[in-house]
């Protein structure tokens, strides 16, 4: 079955491709790729994104049951494509300092310690996985006109070179052109440029077709003679230095963005929360509605900010999100003192949102007997609701659509499901359910119950990530932590706004013949 629509259905007789390489991580290569599959897009060219290997903690899952990383699914919504292992063959999801979670084809094979990706032990590895990035990209290849691919990190690490799969040496063996792009917001971005090309082989140097400049603000007329200088001395051309776009909403990669958003619209309608950072946090996007809401007052709390103080800031809800390593987040969060704030924010009234592994900390035991995430063990859990959960070498991945039940009141949702654990009730009177749930591709006769709300009504828990993203769930939840007059926010539109907002800008700041001239 093809990955495209139905009116792109043929295959083409020709194809092309372009690859981003950055100088550096969080260069905007994501961002350009996703701006790049949206420009082609609109231009009703059948365009598809690829990113041979991924290393993040936020995942999307797939239409064909599989899981890549967010910011391909970003892209692939750009596309105006359901999202599709193949436009991420290799996931890696660090789970550890130096372990990782492999993921090929959408499916979790093994945890791997570093020196088995990086490493003189790696060959077994990086063969398996450049053959599942080349069967990818070869059906791409035969089912879009164009494929427009994001590297990783920077191809000049030269300590990570031998077999790399990620940047020019998957792009030799394609035989693809090259552009890089360089953050000029870190400073130094012609020494990030020029040192980048100088650490590549000739074959490599000569792949590069151009660079792009990022993130500027200022006047043009200060950076003209750099460019100048920088096309003269490396015989490339800059295809285009994008402005530093304020207010940019768009899914992360990785990285946690921790900035205010908007000023609060009605400081007497609103709501503070407070989401948990601890370090293998995973799937943070699906605060981003939070975050964007005018009503809320949002703020992450981590050990290098507020975790350390005394106090907590005030907060009506507090958030234990997902994590990819739930016994030793849960350790980290008793080593900060979380658990025993947790208790007293709930002593005096307060609502918790348990999500995916924050749902599995907050009963009363994790069972890991085959080492899934981490060294093999027991953990005792929060105690906060009658469940054990047992982590298991199957991985939910589902998408999941339903209806949220809350206060006598439902709402429609849609979301997720990515986990390797299996919870149990050990208690039956203490918690009701609250969700109903079928598989998104299951008839409705599958339906079944998911999640717990306490009896006290204080505290709400579920594996499904996303249910913010429906704007009626998320308006039924905000209501049941006390904003009853929660406006609506569809981070949906949102997102089909800031793509096309970004789209306008490449078009303007772009070289964009020149880039047609390389695809073709």
């Amino acid at each position: 079955m093809s990955l495209a629509d139905d009116q792109s259905s043929t295959i083409p007789q020709l194809y092309g491709a372009l690859m981003v390489q950055g100088t550096t991580s969080d260069a905007g290569k994501s961002t350009l790729v996703a701006g790049l599959c949206r420009v082609f897009s609109r231009q009703h060219v059948n365009v598809a994104p690829f990113k041979p290997q991924n290393m993040a903690l936020n995942s999307a899952v797939t239409v064909d049951g599989g899981e890549i990383g967010r910011a391909q699914a970003l892209q692939a919504f750009a596309c105006n494509l359901p999202p599709h292992t193949d436009f991420n063959p290799v996931l890696l999801k660090p789970s550890s300092d130096t372990g990782a979670q492999v993921i090929i084809h959408g499916k979790a094979l093994t945890t791997l310690e570093a020196k088995a990706f990086f490493g003189p032990q790696s060959q077994g590895y990086k063969t398996l996985a450049l053959a599942a990035v080349m069967q990818s990209y070869r059906r791409l290849q035969q089912q879009y006109s164009l494929v427009v691919i994001e590297g990783a990190g920077s191809p000049a690490e030269i300590n990570l070179r031998e077999g790399d799969i990620a940047n020019m040496g998957f792009a030799e063996v394609a035989d693809c052109p090259v552009i890089i792009i360089a953050d000029i917001d870190k400073g130094g971005v012609f020494a990030h440029l020029v040192g980048t090309l100088a650490l590549l082989s000739p074959n490599e140097q000569a792949r590069v077709k151009g660079f792009v400049i990022n993130r500027f603000r200022g006047d043009m007329s200060l950076l003209q003679p750099g460019i100048d200088w920088l096309e003269q001395y490396t015989n490339k051309p800059v295809l285009g230095v994008l402005p530093y776009l304020h207010d940019l909403h768009l899914d992360a990669e990785d990285a946690l963005i921790d900035t205010p958003i908007n000023p609060l619209t009605d400081t007497s309608a609103r709501l503070t929360v407070l989401v948990l950072v601890y370090p293998r946090i995973s799937n943070h996007t699906d605060f981003d509605p939070l975050r964007l809401h005018p009503q809320i007052d949002f703020h992450y709390v981590s050990m290098q900010s507020d975790a350390s103080s005394a106090v907590w800031p005030h907060a009506d809800i507090i958030i234990l999100p997902g994590s990819k390593n739930v016994r030793a987040d849960l350790a980290f969060m008793r080593q900060q003192g979380w658990d025993i704030k947790l208790k007293h924010h709930l002593r005096y009234g307060g609502k918790v949102i348990g999500i995916c592994g924050g749902y599995q900390m907050m009963g009363e035991l994790i069972d890991d007997p085959l080492g899934i995430e981490d060294n093999a063990g027991c953990s005792d859990g929060l105690g906060l609701l009658p469940i054990t959960t047992v982590l298991t070498v199957s991985k939910t991945l589902t998408q999941v659509r339903g209806h949220l039940r809350l206060q006598d009141q439902q709402a429609e949702f849609s979301g997720y499901e990515i986990h390797c654990g299996e919870s149990s009730l050990t208690q039956g009177d203490l918690t009701q359910p609250m969700l109903i749930k079928h598989v998104a591709d299951q008839p409705l006769p599958e339906a079944k119950l998911d999640g717990l709300l306490s009896n006290d009504q204080q505290i709400l828990a579920t594996y499904i990530h996303g249910l913010f993203d429906s704007p009626q769930a998320c308006q039924l939840i905000l209501g049941w932590a006390g904003l009853t007059n929660a406006q609506h926010i569809d981070i949906n539109q949102i997102r089909e706004q800031q793509l096309n907002r970004l789209a306008d800008v490449l078009e303007a700041h772009l070289d964009m013949n020149t880039l047609k001239g390389l695809i073709a």
